[in-house]
């Protein structure tokens, strides 16, 4: 399928296997930490041999002996160089960007179809996405199980941070050491900080997540040594990004909590779940937690078409009020510091998608009210299944009527690192 592609886009093009694939390089310019002081000295120190070697060189020619003088050397420069080399450093995890020495060893993802990359392809559910359309622009073109077009934020997270480019899931995928030691998703589409939203869906709750990752850590433990294992769970950063489907699927759709709690009730029995995840998290070795709030649920194509086709309101003043009361409890858990040295993070992503959808051509799109596969309530998932895709995805931000682009998705977690990653380094 030819797409007209706009030139104002972050964006890369290539062919593999015969089939265009299209990623969105890193808008964000990162810079790079200092050099440690004691690699800076044993570079010098090579530089110096080096030289002398070369020194070497030329003192011989001087005395007719060219040939042996280099022969000599060049073992000479071995047999010194071979010893500094051991001595060299091995990096264990990324430098955090603009983050001087703090080191990220891994990046850890728990959550709903926002950053599920194919936890749910093996469960008998409808919240999956692991045929086309989806996938259509991921590398290959391969449906994988991740809702959108492309790479999600999970993906763009461990990107932009330097751990590598794709973030795997824990479920279901051939994993290698080289994947679990730099971290996995355990989210599930569906998937809810209430108990009772996973169950239409069949979706792995929070708490199943939770299990999930004590079961990673033995895993990880039986590979690598409990040490090590240690290291990687203390120097990992962590995301979690759930609570759309508790409102927008659950509470405004089934009438069960309707019935239980008001609106504001609801949302503080949601924060307060939400609030005791993050602390089993922390309690299972999380230092460094990024709660990423909910977004803007009522101007996605599947909650306008329920109204006048405008954002709709009661949605998002009830994903207003979670994100501002979860926000206190942030800060008050990072006044607590029940677990030493724990850093929490609010992550805002409800304003830097509202400011897509309200100026989107300030970002190169056309269309906000409508996904490229439709917009109606059942547009997406497994209803979507081999659907036709619209021909210019660069002009929406929604890919179905609930997730966006990929193109969305990159503009907006360049902003999220660009104006949170300092709170949790």
């Amino acid at each position: 399928m030819q797409r007209s592609e706009q030139p104002t886009t972050c964006m890369i093009t290539s062919s593999r296997g015969g089939a265009r694939a299209r990623t969105f390089a890193p808008c964000l310019a990162i810079k790079s930490p200092g050099r440690d002081p004691s690699s800076v000295r044993q570079e010098d120190i090579l530089s110096v041999m080096i030289n002398e070697s070369r020194e070497s060189v030329v003192q011989s020619a001087t005395m007719g002996s060219l040939r042996r003088g280099l022969l000599a050397s060049l073992a000479l420069l071995f047999v010194n160089l071979l010893p500094m080399a051991l001595l060299l450093p091995v990096a264990h995890g990324a430098p955090a960007a603009g983050t001087g020495k703090t080191k990220i060893s891994a990046v850890f993802v728990f959550g709903d179809s926002i950053v599920d990359p194919g936890n749910n392809n093996n469960r008998l559910t409808e919240a999956r996405a692991d045929f086309p359309p989806y996938g259509e622009d991921f590398p290959g073109g391969v449906a994988t199980g991740r809702f959108s077009n492309g790479k999600v934020p999970g993906d763009m997270f461990a990107s932009r941070l330097g751990i590598k480019e794709l973030l795997p899931p824990y479920i279901g995928s051939d994993l290698q050491l080289s994947d679990l030691i730099t971290g996995v998703v355990f989210a599930s589409g569906g998937s809810g900080y209430d108990p009772l939203t996973s169950i239409p869906a069949t979706a792995i709750s929070s708490t199943g997540q939770l299990d999930l990752f004590l079961d990673y850590k033995e895993k990880l433990k039986a590979l690598v040594g409990e040490e090590e294992m240690a290291r990687v769970i203390s120097e990992g950063i962590y995301f979690t990004v759930m609570g759309a489907n508790d409102l927008a699927n659950n509470y405004f759709t089934i009438p069960l909590r309707r019935h239980q709690y008001d609106l504001p009730s609801y949302v503080e029995f949601l924060v307060s779940s939400a609030v005791n995840f993050t602390m089993k998290l922390n309690e299972m070795g999380a230092k460094r937690i990024g709660f990423i709030g909910i977004p803007p649920i009522g101007c996605c194509p599947s909650q306008r078409e329920l109204g006048s086709r405008e954002c709709e309101p009661m949605r998002n003043q009830a994903a207003q009020l979670f994100n501002s009361e979860i926000t206190k409890e942030i800060n008050r858990l990072n006044a607590e510091q029940s677990v030493p040295g724990s850093k929490f993070a609010y992550i805002d992503i409800y304003y830097n998608l509202l400011d897509l959808i309200q100026q989107p051509g300030l970002y190169g799109f056309k269309e906000v009210t409508e996904g490229c596969c439709g917009s109606t309530v059942l547009n997406a998932a497994i209803f979507i299944k081999n659907h036709p895709a619209c021909p210019n995805v660069y002009d929406y931000i929604f890919w179905d009527s609930f997730h966006p682009t990929e193109k969305a998705y990159s503009i907006v977690v360049d902003k999220l690192i660009q104006q949170n990653m300092q709170y949790l380094m």
